[in-house]
């Protein structure tokens, strides 16, 4: 289910597990339990200089990408429960990279969909992550999804984040689906891994351009992923690209 149900009243690594479980709304996709998702089974990542690690009041929160010199493009439920966000920023392990806090009233939202944008406080040199275009998903095709997320399923969330990022393919099942908030989202079904909590906000490349945002999971078989291509427009009005 979405990572996002439970953040304003939850802190530190258990938002990370509960913000990719709120009551997933994808129209074919939807998770049946109360689960929280992150990348169990897939691989580390060997190559994500756009990675971004978003901690809330110091403790591991979500995943996220660096899109612009000073902006961060992450879910909504990432930064529902407030507090002051940080990042590490292109680094494949999460304690190191780049640092960065989000600017006073930094934090944008979209207005129906599970997507944020952070103006962080100054401007990083980093490899941005090149974002996709209406027609750069497909169904049926393997993705691939990244994040800092849980590995396990037989332990507290907070016990199993991955200090180094994991990535996994999914199969693409549709492109129109629902995220958490009923915004369009990717919908997909397990391939070598699933992601889970601390994975939320997280992005899923399509080739080598960004094409969804982690909002929901099952952590077994599904996941859904904001759909970024359908919200070019906003992303550019207020970052600029």
């Amino acid at each position: 289910m979405s990572l996002a149900r439970n953040l304003a009243g939850v802190v530190g690594a258990v938002l990370a597990a509960a913000a990719f479980v709120a009551p997933a709304q994808a129209a074919e996709q939807a998770p049946s339990s109360d689960v929280q998702p992150y990348i169990i089974d897939g691989r580390y990542a060997e190559h994500a200089p756009w990675a971004a690690r978003l901690f809330a009041d110091g403790r591991e929160n979500c995943s996220a990408t660096i899109i612009a010199p000073e902006w961060i493009l992450t879910a909504q439920h990432c930064v529902a429960g407030g507090g002051q966000l940080s990042f590490n920023i292109g680094n494949l392990d999460q304690t190191q990279g780049e640092k960065a806090n989000a600017k006073p009233g930094g934090v944008t939202t979209h207005p129906s969909a599970d997507l944020a944008l952070v103006n962080i406080d100054r401007a990083v040199q980093a490899e941005y992550a090149p974002l996709g275009s209406v027609g750069d998903v497909q169904v049926g095709q393997t993705v691939q999804t990244y994040g800092w997320g849980a590995t396990c399923t037989n332990l507290p969330e907070i016990q199993c984040q991955s200090q180094r990022l994991k990535v996994a393919d999914v199969q693409v099942t549709n492109i129109a689906c629902s995220d958490y908030r009923g915004g369009t989202a990717v919908c997909a079904r397990r391939g070598d891994g699933i992601p889970a909590g601390g994975d939320s906000g997280g992005p899923m490349f399509s080739g080598n351009v960004q094409v969804g945002v982690a909002s929901t999971s099952d952590r077994q078989t599904t996941t859904a992923y904001t759909n970024i291509t359908q919200y070019r427009d906003w992303i550019q009005s207020v970052a600029g690209v």
